[in-house]
């Protein structure tokens, strides 16, 4: 893949060393997400999982561009940028087993993937939940007058909602420093986003009505998700002025890995054709192959490192303690767990 992008000043900067990091991560969270469906297959996990096999691109694209004072919110398919933040695997998977070793000490599980020290605030359950709290962020980082941009990620099926065009408007209204990018899969809720959204040309259009900038760009590019998102970026920094982005992609499995009808909505062939031709991580693998910055036998290294993250990660998870049931409380108001003045009082203090 011959990427127009590739000459880009950012993408030129960047070293040899970088660029397979970037693919490292890449595959380190596919064999992450891919062990994690089979424990979820197992029964071993509850609740809910969704993987963003087909989409890694995104997650390591944009956050190869970040810096110190930088952050990232998602929505739920999150656990892709849980890992680009620096979140371990273990962490991780503990989380989606439930138990007290994982990130968010087993209490939030799929929708539990925060990583505070890499930046990373949260992947959110409820459609679009995610994008006022960036825009708070993005406020925080002006009052403080702090260098820096917040990364928003949401799905095609998020833009509809009625938070996402308030944060707009007051991204718009107040120059708030945050980039809101659609991870446009095609799919929301087993709907195709041609019957769950009215628009022209692209979702990340409707910016204009807020007057702000915004760009479409090719998933499978990764050289162009970083060229656009270092655009955003700079006018960030220097403006101060927010952007939308809408990435193009497509996710391999359901919405979840519980959705039996994924192949009912979209055929095995549109599904098969994407795989063959549209993998993200074979189509980085071959771009860095073809400009002599990776071989064969290298590849195949990270791979089998991957994996065998993975299934150290896996035994981790299985094997680690369940919370106790006297940390139910806990991790609920952190003024109760502190013993502050302030816990004393209040209805929702019961043991004042």
């Amino acid at each position: 893949m011959n990427s127009p992008f590739a000459d880009s000043a950012v993408n030129l900067a960047l070293t040899r060393e970088e660029k397979v990091d970037i693919y490292r991560l890449m595959v380190r969270t596919r064999r992450l997400e891919q062990a994690a469906i089979l424990e979820y297959s197992a029964g071993q996990m509850g609740g809910w999982l969704s993987v963003q096999i087909g989409q890694e691109s995104i997650a390591a694209g944009v956050r190869s561009l970040l810096g110190p004072g930088d952050h990232v919110i998602a929505g739920y398919r999150a656990i892709g940028h849980a890992v680009a933040s620096g979140m371990s695997m273990e962490a991780c998977l503990a989380e989606l087993f439930g138990k007290a070793s994982g990130c968010a000490k087993g209490k939030g599980g799929m929708m539990g993937m925060f990583h505070p020290a890499g930046r990373f605030w949260g992947g959110y359950s409820v459609a679009a939940a995610q994008t006022p709290l960036a825009a708070g962020l993005a406020f925080a980082l002006k009052l403080r007058d702090e260098k820096g941009a917040v990364c928003c990620f949401l799905g095609d099926g998020a833009v509809n909602q009625g938070c996402f065009h308030e944060a707009l408007n007051l991204a718009g209204l107040f120059d708030l420093p945050v980039i809101y990018i659609i991870e446009n899969n095609g799919f929301g809720m087993w709907t195709s986003v041609k019957r769950a959204s009215a628009y022209r040309d692209c979702l990340a259009k409707r910016a204009e009505g807020y007057a702000i900038d915004w760009d479409l760009i090719h998933g499978d590019d990764l050289y162009e998700i970083r060229a656009k998102t270092h655009v955003a970026l700079q006018r960030v920094y220097r403006d101060g002025r927010p952007t939308v982005l809408e990435i193009a992609t497509y996710r391999f499995y359901g919405q979840s890995i519980a959705d039996a009808n994924q192949r009912l909505y979209r055929t095995v062939e549109e599904i098969e054709e994407r795989k063959l031709h549209h993998d993200p991580v074979v189509i980085w693998r071959d771009q860095l192959i073809s400009e002599g910055v990776l071989d064969e036998e290298l590849a195949q290294r990270i791979s089998d490192e991957a994996k065998a993250e993975s299934v150290a990660a896996r035994a981790f998870a299985r094997e680690a303690d369940a919370p106790r049931l006297e940390d139910i409380t806990r991790d609920v108001y952190w003024e109760s767990d502190h013993d502050t003045p302030a816990s004393r009082v209040g209805w929702h203090f019961f043991d004042a």
